[in-house]
């Protein structure tokens, strides 16, 4: 009887099986997502604690990306991987590191144009791009239950981060839509890209993914830099590159731990879950830290967010 079971098991190897896959990865992929979803958090309340910012604009993301790379290396389980590492990590790094600044670009300018709220909800929604990456391209398939959880969500999003007049400013410039739907592409993007890594890359070469997407961005976030201060004249403050070495660390391990749980959760539960769960993290703590009151309209989001979470774990 027990070889037969094992023969079942086996033939089901290939094939998307939720009980199976929450079998096997037991408790450790759900503590992978929750420690991203921490550290994505962690970042997000570090860049809220140091928003005002008096020198080069760039200098908090410089700060990011330098210490991520830094801790990239450190991790690296063989230093001569920068040099032997295979042309696939390189090309897939890269393009992952262009997608984050062009995300934080297209964010900057999004905000002077659509107001933060419009510009926070269309980066949020990039979770979309990431979702039809799993399912388009590595034919993940969705139950029923996930797909209204994953409905729940998109409106929990819009919830939580639209508003009255933020809508009015986005619908008299045509520019103005062209780019939310590109910060929602350029961070969409960059989620999708840990899948497919996941996906096509090596296993034992997830650390220096992650070093050459920080390199890219940290070369990138430099060239940013010293353009704003030829335009400006503003310096890069010491205060700001340390806050951004502050951000830097769980910026590092959010994208490292996320990647680790889309080695064995499918995406349908990952990417909602992690963007939800980050900003129901960030709203319950800037409530009892920064004093920020939650609108009726962010309690319906986060009561949204509950019901989505359970639709998604159902198998």
């Amino acid at each position: 009887m027990q070889k037969l079971r094992n023969e079942v098991e086996n033939r089901e190897e290939g094939c998307y099986n939720p009980n199976k896959i929450i079998r096997d990865c037991g408790a450790f992929c759900m503590l992978f997502l929750m420690l991203a979803v921490i550290s994505s958090a962690s970042m997000t309340l570090v860049l809220k604690w140091f928003r005002d910012q008096k020198g080069n604009r760039y200098g908090i993301i410089l700060g990011n990306y330098l210490t991520c790379v830094a801790v990239a290396f450190l991790f690296l389980p063989e230093r001569g991987q920068v040099i032997h590492g295979s042309q696939l990590t390189l090309l897939l790094g890269v393009i992952g590191g262009v997608l984050f600044i062009a995300a934080l670009v297209s964010m900057q300018k999004s905000v002077q144009l659509s107001g933060a709220a419009m510009t926070a909800a269309f980066s949020k929604l990039g979770l979309i791009v990431s979702l039809l990456v799993s399912i388009l391209w590595f034919h993940e398939r969705p139950r029923l239950a996930q797909l209204f959880g994953l409905i729940l969500v998109l409106t929990a999003l819009y919830l939580l981060h639209s508003t009255p007049g933020a809508r009015k400013r986005t619908g008299t410039a045509g520019s103005a839509f062209f780019l939310l739907l590109l910060t929602m592409t350029a961070n969409g993007g960059g989620g999708a890209m840990s899948k497919i890594f996941e996906e096509l890359g090596r296993g034992e070469e997830s650390v220096l993914y992650f070093f050459w997407v920080f390199s890219t961005a940290a070369v990138l976030a430099a060239v940013l830099a010293i353009l704003e201060y030829r335009r400006t004249g503003k310096r890069i403050v010491p205060k700001e590159l340390a806050a951004g070495a502050l951000v830097g660390v769980p910026n590092y391990f959010s994208s490292f731990l996320l990647l680790r749980s889309l080695q064995k959760l499918p995406s349908i539960l990952v990417f909602p879950m992690f963007s939800t769960g980050t900003i129901l993290l960030v709203l319950i703590v800037s409530a009892l830290l920064f004093r920020e009151r939650l609108t009726r309209r962010q309690l319906i989001g986060i009561a949204l967010i509950l019901a989505a979470l359970v639709l998604l774990n159902l198998s």
